[in-house]
């Protein structure tokens, strides 16, 4: 017998309009291509080992991949201090998987981000974007296999505990209330070449730890440009997402002298299905979120990772003043550049 569509109950319009959306939602339809084809490579290479084995893997990522979502931070940012602090594995292979993994996880978010309209700022995704593929190739080929363990470590902790002193200072004294802007100058000659020299220093970071072109340029477009954590956010997760995909394409497929170690693909293959779901689910988080919230998020990962980073580091004489002058001299310089913006947007506003 067949159903009358006169009868049909009025909810049940509404329901299926609200799976229709659901089904079309670019985070669900990235999230089933990925599980589908990690599904196929799990059953026919019979593979399902590598989840028991490496399940403390899935779980960092879940954490991870939502915080690469929902701040200026790539999942490396987490994956690299917990890899070679807490597991004890070598740099380079968290910096593989680093790479490998936001090429999933970010790439996912970026998507969602672009599908849904979520405001960044595409010049920098333009000038920086394109500075940074010379600088990860540079970094992976030449700079990273010459740095020894312990000071990679301790740059990447330092570096980024000076940029969270920076923006926490600038947010504090920033007694004049200068807001923060909403899109990026078009009159300014100068920003094209500091977006491409912010992406070629982020690039070479990213081939030191995995990631760092997001936060290097987040710093540029937040503290000297003073635009809205709320645009610069999901801005620096498709600057990160494009550089991994440059940097798992050459360490790869590419002509690259080092390639990827066993443990970097089975430990990719335990994070998949989880960094799909987790990292767009963080650029939803922060869409509606105040900037203060976004700020609160960012600097408690980099304060926890600095921490981290000084108890299971073994500390000598040589590192703690890397450390300090790593610190001092990032600090100076997130320092100056926070500085010049506020100057020259009070300008701006005088002028108004």
């Amino acid at each position: 017998m067949t159903s009358d569509p006169a009868k049909t109950p009025a909810s049940a319009e509404p329901q299926r309009s609200l799976a229709a959306r659901f089904m079309r939602h670019p985070t669900v339809i990235s999230a089933l291509v990925v599980w589908i084809c990690w599904l196929a490579i799990m059953s026919f290479g019979d593979l399902w080992w590598i989840l028991a084995e490496y399940w403390p893997i899935s779980l960092t990522m879940a954490v991870g991949s939502f915080i690469a979502g929902a701040s200026s931070e790539g999942g490396g940012a987490v994956a690299f201090p917990v890899f070679t602090l807490g597991f004890g594995i070598a740099p380079h292979v968290a910096r593989d998987f680093s790479l490998m993994i936001q090429s999933v996880g970010m790439t996912s978010a970026a998507i969602t981000i672009i599908m849904l309209r979520i405001p960044v700022a595409w010049q920098a995704i333009l000038y920086a974007g394109l500075g940074g593929v010379f600088g990860i190739i540079l970094s992976l080929e030449f700079v990273a296999p010459n740095l020894a363990a312990p000071y990679a470590k301790t740059f990447f902790t330092a570096c980024w505990l000076s940029f969270g002193t920076a923006l926490l200072l600038i947010n504090w004294f920033n007694t004049r209330g200068v807001g923060m802007r909403e899109k990026l100058p078009d009159n300014d000659a100068a920003l094209p070449w500091l977006l491409g020299a912010a992406g070629f220093a982020g690039g070479i970071i990213s081939g030191i730890t995995g990631t760092g072109i997001d936060i290097l340029t987040f710093s540029l477009i937040v503290l000297a440009f003073r635009l809205s954590e709320r645009i610069a956010t999901p801005t620096s997760v498709i600057l990160m997402a494009m550089n991994s995909l440059v940097g798992f394409a050459w360490k790869g497929i590419g002509p690259s002298s080092i390639p990827i170690s066993p443990d970097a693909w089975n430990f990719w293959l335990a994070a998949v299905p989880i960094v799909v779901v987790g990292a767009p689910i963080g650029a939803m988080f922060i869409r509606n979120k105040p900037r203060e919230v976004i700020l609160g998020i960012l600097l408690t990962a980099i304060v926890v990772q600095y921490v981290a980073a000084l108890i299971l580091i073994p500390q000598t004489p040589q590192l703690i003043a890397f450390n300090i002058a790593t610190f001092a001299l990032g600090s100076i310089a997130f320092i100056g550049l926070g500085r010049h913006g506020l100057r020259k947007a009070s300008e701006d506003m005088h002028r108004a």
